[in-house]
């Protein structure tokens, strides 16, 4: 049987359209509205680096604009309508996902005690006593809380003062659970405490092969097409062997099937997708033409690879570079325009002066920047004004640079 093909443009319609790029940036964004655009998703990673806004706020306002972080909060903390939890860094994840965690945290309690080299520390296991006993006792605490007058290890940035690292694996075993944030410091508290009892009945969790099979299906229908790699690597997790055995015997059963998929290049790249893919690919319409900021950490560009196969977009992440060695800046804002990644802008709130400052914009090779992208462009500061709390956008005189 031939394998169904996918041109450039399409695979890249039906990747966005998965993550909520396709349609008019617009409508509601608090409660179940913004609820059901984290389960479309999946998941939104959290970050700390806050040169406009914060990473999973940049995210929520890409696709809905009337978004206000006070949304995701009261979503967060209020409602608990989703959880804290790793899928290949910290996010926050719809709660009716949380029992396909339960593999990921029996896997962490063993992993990291090797990871971490915290069994090899005397009296840690007391460690974690003392700290679920002072958690049990005086209800949610921070790690500045804990651990007062210990003192840290130098090892790696896992490393923290013993009280503060027992957070940490409880945390990641399931024991504690994060209920929120301050200062975007972690609140830990009992998980019995804060996770609905339902969830926790270990007679309705789910079996390993049903989280693996929940887990593959899951980022499918959010990747729209995927080797077998990346369905492991977009909620890590499950292990890149067991989501190859998935894709070997869902193909057998006729659930999905290969698909080349042809990227920014020219060439092809083998993948897996549902029968129907482009009978759905096919009713995607095309996307506005507005231009839109990108936060470093959106979804659609987590996987830098495909995001460089798929749009011809190379993006690494400059914070850690030395200044003098970056090639862009130290946090630099990815530019969509339609379904084509555009440029990329270096700007800062200036929140004393209430100024967005706009120090640089790169245009990718083989884009024109003309004075209407620049309206464009315009346009969508203006919102970003308005969303960060600012009151105007002020350019640097040599703002618009040639591509690199």
């Amino acid at each position: 049987m031939s394998v169904l093909q996918l041109d450039n443009k399409t695979a890249r319609r039906l990747f966005l359209d998965r993550h909520a790029l396709v349609e008019q940036p617009s409508g509601p964004a608090k409660g179940a509205d913004l609820h059901a655009l984290i389960h479309r998703l999946g998941f939104v990673q959290l970050d700390s680096i806050n040169t406009v806004a914060r990473a999973h706020d940049m995210i929520l306002f890409a696709r809905r604009p009337t978004y206000r972080p006070k949304n995701l909060r009261r979503l967060y903390e209020t409602d608990k309508a989703l959880f804290e939890h790793w899928t290949h860094d910290a996010a926050v994840i719809p709660m009716d996902f949380y029992p396909h965690w339960q593999l990921r945290f029996r896997r962490d309690a063993e992993k990291l005690k090797t990871q971490w080299g915290i069994w090899r520390r005397d009296g840690f296991e007391d460690q974690l006593e003392t700290v679920l006993k002072h958690v049990r006792d005086h209800g949610a605490v921070s790690s500045s809380d804990v651990g007062k007058g210990e003192k840290k290890g130098s090892g790696g940035w896992w490393d923290w003062h013993p009280s503060k690292t027992a957070l940490e694996y409880l945390w990641r075993c399931g024991a504690l659970t994060v209920t929120g944030r301050e200062g975007f410091q972690k609140r830990y508290d009992l998980t019995e405490r804060v996770i609905e009892t339902s969830l926790l009945d270990k007679d309705n969790h789910p079996h390993a092969d049903e989280t693996i099979d929940w887990c593959c299906n899951a980022a499918l229908d959010r990747l729209g097409f995927a080797t077998s790699g990346e369905l492991a690597a977009f909620w890590a997790n499950i292990t890149p062997a067991e989501a190859k055995v998935w894709c070997a015997t869902a193909v057998a059963r006729g659930d999905i099937t290969e698909v080349d998929i042809t990227n920014h290049d020219g060439s092809t790249r083998r993948c897996f997708a549902r029968p129907e893919v482009l009978e759905q690919a096919g009713d995607i319409a095309s996307p506005p033409g507005r231009i839109r900021v990108l936060s470093p950490f959106d979804p659609a560009l987590r996987d830098r690879a495909r995001a460089e196969r798929l749009f011809g977009f190379h993006y690494r992440i400059e914070v850690f570079v030395p200044a003098p060695k970056r090639i862009y800046g130290y946090y630099v804002f990815p530019l969509m325009e339609g379904d084509r990644l555009i440029g990329r802008i270096d700007m800062k709130a200036q929140r004393d002066s209430g100024a967005l400052n706009v120090t640089a914009m790169w245009p990718e090779r083989g884009v024109r920047w003309s004075p209407a992208r620049t309206a464009r462009l315009e346009s969508e500061l203006a919102r970003v004004v308005r969303f960060a709390g600012l009151d105007r956008v002020v350019f640097a005189p040599d703002w618009l640079r040639d591509p690199v």
